[in-house]
């Protein structure tokens, strides 16, 4: 009988020791790299490094008896700090995974890194559609949105509202000339034009001579390709300016509900934006919206929300293969539904692109909101297969 047991003591040792060497260096480590002092800070920051742990928190913070670890770097909106955090994390600390990213020359240079080195990369931050298109990697998964999402929502909106005629604002690195672009094409695609654009470097505190170039132009729309503290400056000094009142619509194409909290909604009431999640959608939303505010102090952003989605998507595909190693985890995560808080049915397509519904939402009238943070009115679903480019079409080498 003492022989029996010790015998099934010794098996079932073995058997936790094989399932815990399948992950490698025995811990799963998951660094969130994202900008924490600058202007993303708000809608990315220390809330998607919350995010992240929320997710590790459902897992019971382990996987086959190895530890889940979240470390944060700060990448400054500077692509050559994130590549070289990227290396170090991975060649000397041992990250299996990357996280969040938000500045598309960032996370362009953190998906050749991770792309090079074998790590799975989930993108929540970057709008470039070159992540999923033309620079895509085996190993990247964009999850949240993209700036053919933010087009297809806002500018498709607008020029069906009659407004046809485009000038651009536009943040002068990756992230805005991609924004600037897609939003172009849908315009373009629906019969309108685009009257010019005008540039200006990140972080910029002035917008007054790029308004009145906007203006000047006598454009129906004056699109703003930029986000984070640029768009909110943008938008109020353009309110500063009367531009709204003079008869021009201002198009934030890609704004945040930290953005909208930031402006106040007197200054942001009745703006069109596209989002890929709002904490006050169902009650599972509202159900994790207490868990990240009881923990932030606020209510998340898309960028949070999809930090979390795609990390325990991540520690799912883990879990099922039991296993840590990359190839293997990419194809579990490839092949499973998406089903959170965050969406219902994502799917995620060969170029690594997550495919879910994305919402076009109105700015709520101070008048309208019963609360802090009831800022959205839901307009319409955009169904998935709307809201992306086809991966056909992305140009990314991975797609049949």
């Amino acid at each position: 009988m003492l022989k029996t047991l010790l015998c099934g003591t010794a098996l079932l040792a073995l058997t936790a020791g094989a399932a815990h060497a399948q992950v490698s260096n025995n811990v799963i480590k998951i660094g969130v790299m994202n900008d924490r002092s600058g202007i993303y800070a708000d809608l990315a920051g220390e809330g998607s490094a919350i995010a992240a742990r929320l997710a590790a928190e459902e897992f019971g913070g382990k996987i086959a008896g190895a530890p889940i670890e979240i470390v944060v770097a700060d990448h400054q909106n500077k692509a050559d700090i994130a590549a070289n955090t990227a290396r170090e994390w991975i060649d000397a600390g041992n990250v299996d995974v990357i996280a969040d990213v938000p500045n598309s020359a960032a996370a362009l240079a953190v998906q050749g890194i991770t792309k090079d080195k074998k790590r799975i990369f989930l993108m929540s931050g970057p709008g470039s559609t070159d992540l999923s298109g033309k620079s895509c990697s085996p190993y990247g998964f964009h999850w949240t949105y993209d700036n053919y999402a933010m087009a297809a929502g806002t500018a498709r909106a607008l020029v069906e509202q009659g407004k046809k005629n485009w000038y651009f604002i536009t943040a002068d690195y990756a992230f805005g000339h991609s924004l600037e672009e897609e939003t172009s094409k849908m315009v373009k695609q629906l019969d309108g034009k685009v009257a010019g654009n005008v540039r200006h470097p990140l972080g910029t505190a002035d917008f007054s001579s790029y308004l009145l170039q906007a203006q000047a132009s006598k454009a129906d729309v004056i699109g703003l390709a930029n986000a984070g503290g640029d768009a909110t400056n943008a938008v109020k000094q353009a309110s500063e300016f009367g531009i709204t009142q003079s008869g021009q619509s201002l198009a934030g194409l890609l704004l945040f509900i930290s953005d909208i909290h930031a402006l106040g909604l007197q200054a942001s009431q009745g703006l069109l934006l596209t989002t890929g999640f709002y904490w006050d959608a169902d009650e599972q939303t509202r159900e994790w919206t207490k868990k990240f505010e009881a923990k932030a102090g606020r209510k998340p952003t898309m960028v949070q929300a999809g930090v979390y989605s795609a990390v325990r998507h991540y520690l799912k595909a883990v879990e099922a293969v039991g296993s840590d190693d990359p190839d293997k985890v990419a194809a579990k995560m490839r092949e499973t539904p998406v089903a959170d808080m965050f969406t219902k049915n994502g799917k995620i397509a060969a170029n690594g692109r997550m495919f879910h519904d994305m919402y076009l939402a109105q700015v709520k009238t101070p008048a309208e909101s019963k609360a802090p943070w009831d800022y959205y009115k839901i307009v319409k679903t955009i169904p998935a297969e709307q809201a992306f480019l086809d991966p056909a079409k992305s140009g990314c080498t991975l797609v049949k």
